[in-house]
């Protein structure tokens, strides 16, 4: 990816007035390739994500045997025996470094995991130790973590399993995902610290439903358990990215006007449709209806003091529009996104106070107090919503540039074509 900056467009309190379509939802994109890899009829998935997480989660099927053809406009997926040696490069995408080892190990064969010099940091240990335990023989040097290679024997036995997931939801996703292709099924138990994004984890559960798989969950005990059986093929219309949809809603908070999003789901699991209750707190008004979401800006964006645990993916953009407010914010419950593409909460610091904003970073929260800021680098450390963040400030902050904006190829294909066709 290019190093070169990137001038994020400035407008003032110009209003605007636009419809956009966001591309799908990358959380729900891998999660279907997954299940339908398992199924034991074809999958069509249409309107998937195209972006570098989806495309390293299809390449990573397809080197262990599954067949993926189509088009942008829709995928078929044939599931087939899943076979090594393989090789798969998750890069930098939390899901597909903690979804495809599971499925990995009901291969035959040795398959190497390899991925960006950040995936070696990021948490992986909960996925290997659970394997581990279920009798799966993984080398990974003594480290839990990338580089590791899976001594796969096709089948896993399953059972009854304990796990902390406290600092990723993808930990008890990734078990359950496979769990209906485990010789036994599986019954996990969360024990630790609070559960991050629930939200992600009721997706994984309704999803798994949607296959076929039969799920209990059993929510005091912190206990999901999935029972041994086929799933069925699918016909799924994948949904807009809501969490994406949040620097371009933030479009009409900073500068006025509206912004509609072009087919809102009415129901959903995913954490980004909390956005309605969160942009309406700091000061917008939104209507969901057959158009889609639209939302308009208020006179001004409000402080707010929330708890973000359940939607930590959201707190860039909220961050930015904290930093543009006309009161103070604090951002709580949000530790686990030090784990992420980078440390977010780190990194939402430096950046903004670097501007001249007022930030407070504690270990699991930020305080943000609205102050003047003026021209300078936004530093993306390789996070795509950390450079939407960016593009946000820029927004009403003459001479803002966004290092390497083409990270946002992780989930936007073109974040900064389609931002410059609503802004410019």
């Amino acid at each position: 990816m290019s190093d070169a900056h990137w001038p994020a467009p400035f407008r003032g309190r110009t209003p605007v007035h636009a419809q956009v379509t966001i591309p799908g939802s990358k959380s729900v994109t891998n999660r279907a390739l997954i299940l339908a890899s398992l199924a034991t009829t074809p999958s069509v998935i249409r309107k998937p994500l195209i972006s570098r997480d989806s495309q390293l989660m299809s390449a990573g099927l397809s080197a262990l045997g599954i067949s993926i053809s189509g088009n942008d406009e829709a995928w078929t997926i044939t599931p087939a025996p899943l076979r090594g040696p393989a090789r798969v490069d998750v890069g930098n995408a939390g899901t597909v470094m903690r979804f495809l080892p599971p499925l990995a190990a009901l291969a035959h064969g040795d398959i190497s995991f390899d991925g960006d010099p950040r995936s070696y940091e990021r948490p992986l240990g909960p996925v290997i130790k659970a394997l581990e335990e279920l009798g799966i023989e993984i080398d990974h040097g003594g480290r839990y973590s990338l580089p590791m290679v899976i001594k796969a024997r096709g089948q896993i036995k399953g059972g009854a399993l304990t796990i902390d997931a406290s600092a990723s939801s993808q930990f008890l996703s990734a078990l359950l995902l496979v769990a209906p292709s485990m010789e036994e099924g599986i019954t996990v138990t969360h024990r630790g610290g609070a559960l991050p994004s629930m939200p992600h984890i009721e997706m994984t559960v309704a999803m798994l439903r949607d296959f076929g798989a039969d799920v209990s969950v059993d929510p005091v005990a912190q206990t999901w358990s999935v029972k041994a059986g086929s799933l069925h093929g699918k016909d799924l219309v994948i949904e807009p990215d809501l969490s994406n949809a949040s620097p371009f809603l933030s479009i009409a908070m900073v500068c006025g006007g509206t912004i509609t999003i072009s087919d809102w789901p009415r129901v959903t699991t995913q954490p980004g449709d909390q956005l309605r209750d969160i942009f309406t707190q700091m000061g917008a008004s939104v209507e969901l209806n057959d158009n889609g979401l639209t939302l308009t800006g208020g006179d001004a964006i409000h402080g707010i003091d929330i708890d973000l645990h359940d939607v930590g993916e959201l707190t860039p953009s909220i961050a930015a529009l904290a930093a543009l407010a006309d009161s103070p914010s604090h951002l709580r419950g949000i530790g686990h996104l030090r784990l992420h593409e980078t440390d977010r909460l780190a990194a939402l610091t430096r950046e903004i106070n670097a501007l001249g904003g007022s930030v407070i970073e504690e270990e699991t929260a930020l305080h943000i107090t609205p102050a003047p800021l003026h021209a300078g680098v936004f530093h993306t450390y390789d996070d795509h919503r950390l450079a939407t963040a960016g593009a946000v400030i820029g927004l009403v902050t003459p001479g803002i540039e966004v290092e390497n904006v083409a990270t946002t190829r992780k989930t936007l294909p073109d974040f900064p074509g389609l931002w410059n066709s609503l802004v410019i």
